[in-house]
């Protein structure tokens, strides 16, 4: 069940009320990330609690935060469905690159097809912060270099951390 409240003619949000993170015992996880979560294709709310008890049985890492939901128009190839968008912490044992193809896997298994830039996906994972560190390699921006500029990252992220 999703509470909805409309921020404003393009923006959406739900806040699931059944969505709940119980905090394993101390683990052995070091790294805290915070990933951006997003797809337009088919049932993304109910991809994204498939995604959320993915991650709360895989050991590689601790789900600790999960944020609203946003439903916000597109950007870039703006010929597509809304995108819903949210942001969870996790907890890992992985290194930033190790867990950026980790995230990539993950999007496989949920079906996701790379066609061209911005396109239509069923999933998108999208590493926003990984503990305090900065990284910038050719496949790898830490923090990710346009969250300041997306609602859809912005705010997602203030409602994990009010």
């Amino acid at each position: 069940m999703y509470i909805k409240r409309e921020l404003s003619s393009d923006l959406t949000t739900f806040k699931n009320l059944r969505q709940n993170v119980k905090n394993r015992n101390k683990s052995s996880h070091r790294y805290v990330a915070t990933v951006g979560i997003g797809g337009n294709l088919g049932d993304v709310k109910r991809r994204f609690s498939h995604l959320l008890a993915y991650f709360k049985r895989d050991t590689r890492v601790e789900l600790l935060k999960i944020s609203l939901i946003l439903q916000n128009p597109p950007f870039g190839f703006v010929e597509q469905s809304d995108f819903f968008n949210s942001i969870v912490v996790l907890k890992t044992t992985m290194q930033p690159v190790r867990f950026l193809d980790y995230l990539m896997r993950v999007e496989k298994r949920f079906s996701r097809k790379r066609s061209f830039k911005d396109a239509p996906r069923t999933l998108d994972l999208d590493i926003i912060f990984f503990d305090n560190r900065v990284v910038k390699l050719p496949k790898l921006q830490i923090p990710h270099p346009k969250y300041k500029e997306r609602e859809s990252v912005k705010i997602p992220l203030m409602d994990i951390y009010r």
